[in-house]
């Protein structure tokens, strides 16, 4: 491979580190042509690109993203591919899903919202991880919980105080 296809592919990788600040470093050696297929089959439904990368190309890549990624930088031996996800535990619940008909992938590291994780014996975990939506979900239904039941209480009361005088009202004197 000439220089310029590697910088065109360095630029590519990096774009990519840009645009997702979600991404796993996997390894899908060793997966036959169908389990691969079936995979990418998988990770396109989900929303998941996956990328076949060197090591050398990716760390380069990785220096020049402007984050500081340089924990994962031992995870890049043997082959590497990446899963890039909008969701910071899709990826997780995918490989999960994926290895209960094979061994692989196997989980080297992952960059969550600016946070590393190293390591297959992290996946139980990254795939608890909620994601922004998710907890700005639980944010709101945690602010609205107390004003329903306020609400409620006065709903409630009101039927209560409306009765009474509706009674006292039809009351003769």
């Amino acid at each position: 491979m000439r220089k310029e296809e590697k910088q065109l592919l360095i630029n590519d990788i990096t774009e990519q580190l840009s645009i997702n600040s979600n991404f796993y470093l996997t390894d899908i050696s060793n997966l036959n042509a169908e389990k691969t297929s079936n995979l990418r089959r998988l990770c396109f439904n989900k929303k998941i690109k996956l990328m076949v990368v060197k090591n050398s190309l990716l760390r380069k890549a990785m220096e020049s993203s402007g984050r500081d990624m340089s924990e994962l930088f031992v995870t890049l031996k043997g082959a590497t591919s990446i899963m890039f996800s909008g969701s910071g535990n899709a990826p997780a619940k995918l490989i999960k899903e994926f290895r209960r008909t094979s061994d692989r992938p196997i989980l080297k590291g992952a960059f969550i919202e600016e946070a590393s994780y190293i390591g297959d014996n992290q996946l139980d975990f990254l795939i608890s991880i909620k994601s922004k939506n998710e907890l700005i979900g639980d944010l709101v239904a945690l602010l609205q919980s107390p004003m329903r039941n306020v609400i409620g209480s006065l709903q409630s009361g009101g039927h209560k105080i409306s009765g009474i005088l509706q009674t006292l009202s039809e009351k003769p004197e």
